[in-house]
C-alpha cells in the first residue's frame, strides 16, 4: 500500500537546524508558540500546477497506514529546531507543500521527492498550522453540513467511502495501541526510529517495520553526558557508560560497583539503593536505565562513589542488607594499555566478583564481624540452602510433599543433603531449617503454599530464628529437570576426574558412585547449586565429596523446630540473641572452627551409646587431667590460634587467600604440628581416650608439607603483602626474574642518561629528584643561565617560584618502558602466587583433617571446662527407657540468676511412672522444672556433664515440646490451631523412647473443650504411645486420671505458702507429690501491677464463682445420696464417693 505520511516541505532550513540533533524531550517540552491543547488536524494550502490555489484540504495526524506520523516524521528527518527558532517560525505562514494528498483517494499527487530527507518535525507542523491565519476547515465528514445556497451534491459511493474510512480508522487505532499503548512507548519509538534514520535515512518506507524489529533487540539506552550542541535528554552514551549498561543488562538483580580510576562508582537506581545502605552521598541524576520523559531534564546518571581501598567494607554492608553485589574491575593497566593496540579505547572492564550473603568468602572474618544480629551469637552459619519440592497429587492439596535439599557452607566447604516426606504442618522442613539456619535460600521451581509461607515466615523478619533476614533466590524447574540434572552432575564430576592429576582411578570412581547414589530431588538441588555457585566462582566446593553429610535425623536425637525454640537451644526467646541459650552456656571454645563443631554437636545429640561413652570418657580425661602437662599443652596451643584455619583453607582452595593470611595459617599449622612432632601414632600420645589419641595423631602428619611450603616464602614480604619479593630468590620463577632484570636495565639506562642531560644544560653534573610521586625529574633554577638552554623538547612536569622540573624525551620513553615491565612483573607475580595456592590445594584433604582434629579437641576441651564447674556431674547411661535426675537445675537460669537455684528431683521410667501431671500456681516454676529435665537429657547425650547431683539417663531418640501460646498469622492459623497442630505432629512422630513435654494444652478454647482435649491426649500418650511425658496443666480435674492409670501417672505440684489470707503467695519452687487446687492468678495480677480496683473486683467475682460451683456440687451430691438411699445401684454409689472426693 502506498505510504501516507504527510511530508512537509522545508526549503529554508537554518544552519542550526542542520546541526541540532533531535532529542526525545522535543516531544515533551512545550514550545513557546504552542497552545496547551492543539487540534488534531491542520490546513495546508497547496498550489496547483497552474499556479492557482486549490480549496484547502485538511491533513489529519493519523493518516499513515504503516506507522504513525510521529514516528515517520522522526524517521525521515535528522534535524530538530531549537526553542529560539521555534519562536521565530511561529509567526510565519507554513511554506507550501510540494506534495498534495487527496482525502478521498488516499494517494499523493505527483510531487518532487528530493526534499524527503529534510522534513518538518511534528512541532514545526503544529506551530505552522496553529499560527497561520484562520481558514475554514472542511473535511469529508463535515463538508456535507457546510451552509451553501445550493444543495450539496451527494456522491454515489459516499456510503462506501464512510465504511472504508471507518475500517481504516479502526486499523489505525489498533496500530496506535500496539505502538504507543505502553509506558515508555514514545521513548522506545524515538530510539528505534532515530537509529534507523541515521543508518538508512533515504530507505523506502515499506521495509521500515522489518528494520525496526531487527534493531529492537540491539538498542542501547541513550544515557550519559550531553554534547554541547544537543539539548538535555538527547544525549549519547560515553564508552564507559556503554560498558556499564552492557554489564548491568546481564545482571539486573545486582548492585553493580564499577572501578573508575581510584574510585568505585555506582550509577542509576543502584546508586540510590547503595547510598541509603552505605550512608554516602548520591549525586542527583537519572535513576532509570531507559530514556524516560520524566527524567529528560537530567543529562547524566545519578551516581555514588567510594575509594578503592574501602571496597570490602562497603561490599560487606551491602551484602548484609540482603543485596546482590557485582564488582567490575579494570583488567588492564595504564602502561600496558598505552603500549597496546587499544590505546584510544576505554579501559577493558569485566565483572570479576559477585557476592551474596551465602557466597561471601572474600574476607577471613566473613560477615560475622559486620554487626547485626549475627554478631551477637552463632546464628550466622553462612549456609546457602537449595530446596525443591514435588507433590504426586498435584498442587491442589498441601497434605503430603516430597522435599529435597542441599545446604552448602562455602566458607568451610561443608555440605548437607536430605530427601524426605513432609506433612501439612511442614514440621520436617522447619526442623531442618532451624538446624541449618541458612543465610540464603535457592528455591528450584514452585513450592506449595504451606512451604512458601513457612520460608517467608522464617526468613522475612530481622528477629527470626536465623538472627537476621535471609535472602531468597529462585530458579525455574523445567519438566525435564531431573534428566538434565543427572547429566549435568555426571559431566561435572567426569570433567574433574579427567582434569585431576591423581592417578587413583578407584578413588575417582568412588566419587562418581557416591554422587550417582543421590536421590532425584537431591540431584536436582545439587545441579542447581553448582550452576548457581558457578557465577560466584565457588563451584569447586563440590569437588570435596568427602564432606557430603546426610541430614539423617535418626542417627541423632531429633530436636525439631519447636523444641529448639521452646528450650532455647540456640537463642533465647526474649531478644533472639545467643546469650541465655543452651549453646551460650556450653560454649567455652577458643577457636571459631571449634565453636562451629560444638554448635553441630548441640543440635545433634548422639543416640549411639558406644560413641557417646567414647565422647564423655574423653571429656572426663580432660577434666581429671586439668593441670597435667598434656592438657596444658593442648590449652596453650589452642589459645595461640588467632586465625580461622578452616576458613583460610577453603579460601586457599578458592584462590582468594591473601599473602598475610596464608603466612599466618601456615605458621600456625607449623607451630602446632611441631609441638606434637614426637607423636607417631594414636598409641604414642599421652592420652588413654581413643577419641583424643586419634585426633592428636593427625596433627603431626602435615608437618613436612607445611615446612616445605614455608621454605619457599620470604617472611617479611609475605607479612607486608609484597607480591614482588614474596618468593625467596632460589624459588622464584624465571619469568619474574627476567622482568626484574629488565627493570634494573632500564633504571641503569636512566642513570647513564644524566651526563647527556647535564651537557645540554651546560652543567658538569645533574641529579634526578622525585616530587609528589613523579620520578626522574631534572630541576633547573629559574632565571639562571641553564634555564635559557633548556631544549623545547623537554616537558615541564611541575614548578615552584624557585625551580622548574622537567622530563627529557629519553627519560619519558624509558619510564614508559619501565612501567610496562613493572606491570608485566605484577601479572607474573600474581600468576606465580595462584600456582602456589594450587599446590597447597592439592594437600587440602590432609590439612582439613588436621584442622578438623583441632576442632574436635577444642570442642571436647570446652565440654571439659563446663564439667569443671561446681555442681556438674557425669551422667550414667542405661539401655533402659529412663530419666532419673536427683537435684536437677536449669543450666541457663542458674547462670543468670543472682540467687541460688532451687534443685528438684524427677524420676520417669518406662516400666514404672511414665508420666507426671504437674500443677501449681502461676509463676510457681512449673515450666522451669520440666525444661531443666529436658535440657539435662539433651546435654547428657551431647556428651557433657549435667547440672545435677546424680543423673541416670536412658538413650532418648527425640524430645518433643508444646509450650507457649502464639498464633501464626502468615499461615492463617489461630492460637488454638497452632497448639493442636503441634500436638498432632507430636502424636504422629513420638515413640516409646521419646520425651514429650505438653504445657497447658487446651487453654486456647472453652473450659469444657479444653479439658476434654487435654484428658484425651494425656490418655493416648500414656496408654498408646507409652512415651515419657511431662504434662503441665491448670485443670485440677485431670488429677483424678491418676486412679485410672495407677502408678503410670503421678501428680506433682510446685510448693508454695499462703500469707495474709491468700493475698500473698510465697513460691518455694520445690516439686512435691500431690495436686495444687488453686492457680492464684490474682496474685500474678498483683505482681503485674494491675490496678488494685480491678483486682478487688476480680476477687469478688472469683469468690462468687467458687461459691456457686460449690453449691452446685453440693446439690448434685445430695441428689446422688437420695438416689442411693432409695435403693440405687452400685454405680450411683461409686459416683457419690467420687463426688465427695472431688469436693
Amino acid at each position: 500500500m502506498p505510504s501516507m505520511a504527510p511530508k512537509f516541505g522545508s526549503s529554508q532550513l537554518s544552519s542550526s537546524q542542520k546541526t541540532k540533533q533531535q532529542s526525545i524531550s522535543s516531544f515533551f517540552t512545550p514550545k513557546a508558540s504552542q497552545i496547551p491543547n492543539p487540534t488534531p488536524s491542520t490546513t495546508v494550502s497547496s498550489p496547483t500546477s497552474n499556479g492557482t490555489k486549490e480549496t484547502p484540504r485538511s491533513i489529519s495526524l493519523d493518516d499513515d497506514d504503516n506507522d504513525l506520523p510521529i514516528s515517520r516524521a522522526t524517521v525521515s528527518r535528522k534535524r530538530a529546531v531549537t526553542d529560539e527558532e521555534a519562536k521565530e517560525d511561529s509567526n510565519e505562514v507554513a511554506p507550501p507543500s510540494k506534495r498534495i494528498r487527496s482525502v478521498t483517494s488516499n494517494s499523493f499527487a505527483d510531487g518532487d521527492n528530493e526534499d524527503s530527507a529534510q522534513r518538518h518535525t511534528l512541532c514545526q507542523a503544529l506551530d505552522t498550522g496553529l499560527n497561520a491565519p484562520k481558514r475554514t476547515k472542511i473535511t469529508d465528514r463535515t463538508s456535507k453540513f457546510v451552509f451553501s445556497s445550493s444543495p450539496a451534491a451527494r456522491e454515489e459511493n459516499d456510503d462506501e467511502d464512510v465504511a472504508t474510512a471507518q475500517r481504516w480508522k479502526e486499523a489505525l487505532h489498533e496500530k496506535f495501541v500496539k505502538k504507543l499503548g505502553r509506558p515508555d512507548s514514545f521513548a522506545e519509538l524515538k530510539r528505534k526510529n532515530k537509529i534507523i534514520s541515521e543508518e538508512n535515512g533515504d530507505a523506502e518506507e515499506g521495509g521500515e517495520d522489518e528494520e525496526e524489529d531487527a534493531e529492537e533487540s540491539q538498542l542501547k539506552p541513550t544515557k550519559g553526558r550531553k554534547a554541547v550542541a544537543t539539548k538535555k535528554g538527547g544525549s549519547k552514551l560515553t564508552p564507559m557508560e556503554r560498558q556499564y549498561l552492557d554489564i548491568k543488562r546481564k545482571h539486573l538483580d545486582a548492585i553493580i560497583v564499577m572501578e573508575v580510576g581510584y574510585k568505585f562508582k555506582i550509577f542509576g537506581e543502584d546508586a540510590r539503593v547503595a547510598s541509603k545502605e552505605l550512608r554516602i552521598v548520591c549525586i542527583p541524576g537519572k535513576f532509570r536505565y531507559d530514556e524516560h520523559p520524566s527524567e529528560a531534564h537530567y543529562d547524566r546518571f545519578a551516581s555514588a562513589s567510594f575509594p578503592v581501598h574501602r571496597l570490602q567494607v562497603h561490599v560487606k554492608r551491602l551484602v548484609q542488607a540482603n543485596l546482590k553485589v557485582g564488582v567490575v574491575r579494570q583488567i588492564e593497566t595504564a602502561a600496558l594499555k598505552a603500549a597496546g593496540d587499544n590505546r584510544n579505547a576505554p579501559f577493558v572492564r569485566k565483572l570479576t566478583n559477585l557476592y551474596t550473603k551465602g557466597t561471601y568468602v572474600d574476607d577471613i572474618e566473613g560477615l560475622e564481624a559486620s554487626g547485626g544480629a549475627s554478631a551477637s551469637g552463632a546464628q550466622a552459619t553462612g549456609y546457602l540452602l537449595c530446596l525443591t519440592e514435588t507433590n504426586a497429587k498435584g498442587w491442589g492439596t498441601d497434605e503430603k510433599v516430597q522435599v529435597g535439599l542441599v545446604a552448602v557452607q562455602p566458607a568451610t566447604g561443608d555440605i548437607i543433603y536430605d530427601d524426605f516426606e513432609d506433612g501439612f504442618m511442614r514440621s520436617e522442613i522447619e526442623t531442618r531449617l532451624l538446624h541449618i539456619a541458612p543465610v540464603e535460600f535457592l528455591i528450584v521451581g514452585d513450592l506449595s503454599k504451606a512451604t512458601e509461607k513457612l520460608i517467608k515466615h522464617l526468613s522475612a523478619s530481622k528477629t527470626n530464628v536465623f538472627g537476621d533476614k535471609s535472602r531468597v533466590e529462585r530458579v525455574k524447574k523445567p519438566k525435564t529437570m531431573a534428566a538434565q540434572a543427572y547429566s549435568h552432575i555426571s559431566n561435572f564430576y567426569a570433567d574433574k576426574v579427567r582434569s585431576t592429576a591423581d592417578p587413583d582411578v578407584d578413588k575417582m570412581g568412588a566419587i562418581l558412585d557416591k554422587v550417582h547414589q543421590l536421590t532425584e530431588h537431591v540431584t536436582i538441588c545439587l545441579s542447581a547449586m553448582i550452576t548457581y555457585l558457578s557465577d560466584y566462582g565457588l563451584e569447586h566446593v563440590f569437588d570435596l565429596t568427602k564432606y557430603f553429610q546426610p541430614f539423617s535425623a535418626r542417627s541423632y536425637m531429633l530436636l525439631n523446630g519447636n523444641t529448639l525454640s521452646s528450650l532455647e537451644v540456640y537463642q533465647n526467646q526474649t531478644d533472639y540473641t545467643a546469650k541465655g541459650s543452651l549453646f551460650w552456656t556450653m560454649d567455652q571454645t577458643k577457636t571459631r572452627f571449634g565453636q562451629r563443631l560444638l554448635r553441630k554437636w548441640v543440635g545433634r545429640p548422639l543416640i549411639d551409646r558406644e560413641r557417646l561413652e567414647e565422647r564423655i570418657a574423653a571429656v572426663e580425661e580432660l577434666k581429671e587431667g586439668e593441670n597435667t602437662v598434656s592438657v596444658d599443652r593442648l590449652k596453650f596451643l589452642l589459645g595461640k590460634i588467632r586465625i580461622d584455619l578452616e576458613k583460610v583453607l577453603i579460601r586457599i582452595y578458592y584462590k582468594k587467600c591473601t599473602r598475610p593470611e596464608l603466612l599466618a595459617a601456615l605458621q600456625t599449622l607449623q607451630l602446632i604440628s611441631n609441638e606434637y612432632a614426637f607423636v607417631t601414632g594414636p598409641k604414642s600420645t599421652s592420652f588413654s581416650s581413643s577419641l583424643l589419641s586419634e585426633a592428636i595423631s593427625k596433627i603431626p602428619q602435615i608437618s613436612q608439607d607445611v615446612t616445605d611450603l614455608l621454605d619457599k616464602i620470604n617472611l617479611h614480604a609475605a607479612k607486608d603483602d609484597d607480591k614482588y619479593t614474596f618468593f625467596r630468590e632460589e624459588h622464584e620463577p624465571d619469568d619474574i626474574n627476567d622482568y626484574k632484570l629488565s627493570i634494573a636495565s632500564v633504571e641503569d639506562d636512566l642513570n647513564s642518561h644524566l651526563p647527556v642531560a647535564a651537557a645540554k644544560l651546560g652543567r658538569n653534573k645533574v641529579n634526578y629528584v622525585t616530587v609528589a610521586g613523579i620520578e626522574y625529574l631534572i630541576e633547573v633554577k629559574k632565571k639562571s643561565p641553564e634555564e635559557k638552554r633548556i631544549p623545547a623538547s623537554w616537558e615541564r612536569r611541575s614548578a615552584t617560584q624557585a625551580v622548574g622540573r622537567y622530563h627529557t624525551p629519553e627519560v619519558k620513553k624509558m619510564l614508559q618502558e619501565r612501567d610496562q615491565h613493572k606491570e608485566s612483573l605484577a601479572a607474573a607475580c600474581d600468576a606465580a602466587y595462584m600456582r602456589f595456592l594450587e599446590d597447597i590445594s592439592a594437600k587440602y584433604q590432609e590439612l582439613r583433617d588436621c584442622v578438623q582434629a583441632l576442632a574436635t579437641l577444642d570442642a571436647l576441651l570446652s565440654l571439659a571446662t563446663l564439667a569443671s564447674r561446681p555442681g556438674y556431674v557425669k551422667p550414667t547411661f542405661t539401655s533402659e527407657i529412663e530419666l532419673s535426675i536427683k537435684g536437677s537445675r536449669h543450666p541457663m537460669v542458674e547462670q543468670l540468676l543472682l540467687d541460688s537455684y532451687v534443685p528438684n528431683n524427677l524420676h520417669l521410667s518406662h516400666n514404672e511412672t511414665r508420666a507426671l501431671l504437674v500443677t501449681g500456681p502461676n509463676m510457681g516454676g512449673k515450666s522451669s522444672y520440666v525444661r531443666s529435665a529436658a535440657l539435662i537429657a539433651i546435654m547428657g547425650q551431647i556428651g557433657s556433664y549435667v547440672p545435677a547431683e546424680e543423673a541416670r539417663l536412658g538413650m532418648l531418640d527425640a524430645v518433643f515440646t508444646r509450650m507457649g501460646a502464639f498464633d501464626n498469622m502468615l499461615k492463617g492459623e489461630s492460637t488454638f490451631m497452632v497448639e493442636l497442630s503441634e500436638t498432632s505432629d507430636i502424636l504422629k512422630s513420638a515413640t516409646p523412647r521419646s520425651l514429650i513435654i505438653l504445657d497447658e494444652l487446651g487453654r486456647g478454647t472453652s473450659t469444657f473443650d479444653g479439658v476434654a482435649i487435654a484428658e484425651a491426649v494425656l490418655d493416648y500418650v500414656i496408654r498408646e504411645l507409652r512415651s515419657l511425658t511431662l504434662f503441665i496443666t491448670h485443670y485440677q480435674h485431670l488429677a483424678r486420671l491418676k486412679e485410672r492409670f495407677g502408678g503410670e501417672l503421678k501428680n506433682v505440684h510446685m510448693r508454695f505458702e499462703e500469707r495474709d489470707g491468700g493475698k500473698e503467695v510465697v513460691f518455694l519452687y520445690e516439686a512435691a507429690e500431690g495436686t495444687s487446687l488453686r492457680s492464684y492468678g490474682l496474685n500474678v495480677a498483683r505482681l503485674a501491677r494491675v490496678p488494685e480496683h480491678v483486682i478487688e473486683v476480680a476477687g469478688v467475682k472469683s469468690r462468687e464463682l467458687e461459691e456457686s460451683m460449690m453449691a452446685s456440687r453440693l446439690a448434685n451430691i445430695s441428689r446422688m445420696m437420695r438416689t442411693a438411699m432409695d435403693g440405687g445401684r452400685e454405680e450411683s454409689l461409686d459416683r457419690l464417693v467420687e463426688g465427695i472426693e472431688q469436693l
